[in-house]
């Protein structure tokens, strides 16, 4: 297998022209490959060799290339390539490449360029293709996401699937010099490393428990009842369930049904299932009922109330 072969076989089939003329090949070759369609453009000076529609992983290749040596899937295709297919939901976007911060690199369609100061410090350039670390991938997703309800999602996510750990990802935080929001990213990484494990009981602790003065109870406590093996918060004893399926036989039916099941707790049950509607919507009720039980059970204190209470 010649030189160029094994870069192709070696790059999902993508070469740059710095890299082919540096194997030996003339500008007249390229411009031949080219009529003969063995090669086809995707960005200036990067090639693939079909004229086919490219898979995620070649235009992942093609903005790596594009960028040239010194640079790395960053943010979202960074996670990207180390998640996985999995994450297919996520393949219609720019590709996004970091580069260090004195350079610049000529912008394509579908690709977004970062350049970033600690670039050697972050950048994986022994991989294939080269992309940031994991975690200050992550975080860097984490930045940049809209809503604190989103930056709960993208850790919780990453922890969720066991490639990093809400621990790990302090220590990243941590070591930066310059972190936007800093105190509020730590207080919800602390979250997560104490066992908030999803967008829903990180709302449930931030927006019913903590405005009202509720105790926060014990999160992800393990148990064997009625089929099941963990609970999401125990209050000593009452045990809440927190439903994060968007739907079910319709967005509205199923928030009734929960409220329904809300209200039942007040007078007398011990489980509270709660969903996005109890928590995001009605958070001030949520958090009056839920103190009403948890006084009945032997709670001495008394629910606050917040800002947003009516």
């Amino acid at each position: 297998m010649d030189k160029i072969s094994e870069l192709l076989r070696d790059q999902d089939g993508l070469v740059s022209r710095r890299q082919a003329l540096g194997l030996g090949l003339k500008q007249h070759d390229l411009e031949r490959m080219l009529r003969r369609r063995e090669l086809a453009t995707v960005h200036p000076g990067v090639y693939v060799e079909h004229t086919g529609p490219l898979t995620w992983k070649q235009r992942a290749w093609a903005a790596v290339l594009l960028a040239g040596p010194g640079s790395a899937l960053s943010h979202t295709s960074a996670v990207r390539i180390a998640e996985g297919p999995g994450r297919r939901h996520v393949d219609d976007r720019d590709i996004e490449v970091a580069v260090d911060a004195d350079r610049n690199v000529t912008p394509a369609q579908g690709v977004h360029v970062h350049r970033l100061r600690d670039f050697t410090d972050r950048a994986l350039t022994n991989l294939a293709p080269p992309r940031i670390r994991y975690d200050d991938a992550v975080l860097d997703v984490t930045l940049d996401a809209p809503t604190r309800l989103d930056t709960v999602a993208v850790l919780a996510d990453a922890c969720g699937g066991r490639r990093t750990t809400a621990q790990r990802l302090l220590r990243t935080a941590r070591s930066r010099s310059r972190v936007r929001d800093r105190a509020s990213l730590l207080g919800v990484l602390e979250d997560v490393a104490e066992g908030t494990c999803s967008v829903l009981e990180h709302g449930y602790l931030d927006r019913v428990l903590r405005p009202h003065g509720l105790p926060e109870g014990l999160r992800q406590v393990r148990y064997s009842h009625a089929g099941r093996t963990y609970t999401d918060v125990d209050h000593g004893g009452v045990l809440v369930e927190l439903d994060g399926r968007l739907f079910h036989d319709s967005a509205v039916a199923r928030d009734l049904d929960l409220g329904r099941d809300l209200s039942a707790a007040v007078d007398g049950l011990e489980t509270l299932r709660l969903g996005y509607g109890q928590v995001f919507r009605d958070g001030c009720a949520t958090a009056a009922a839920v103190g009403a039980v948890l006084q009945r059970r032997g709670w001495d204190g008394e629910p606050t109330r917040c800002a947003d209470c009516p």
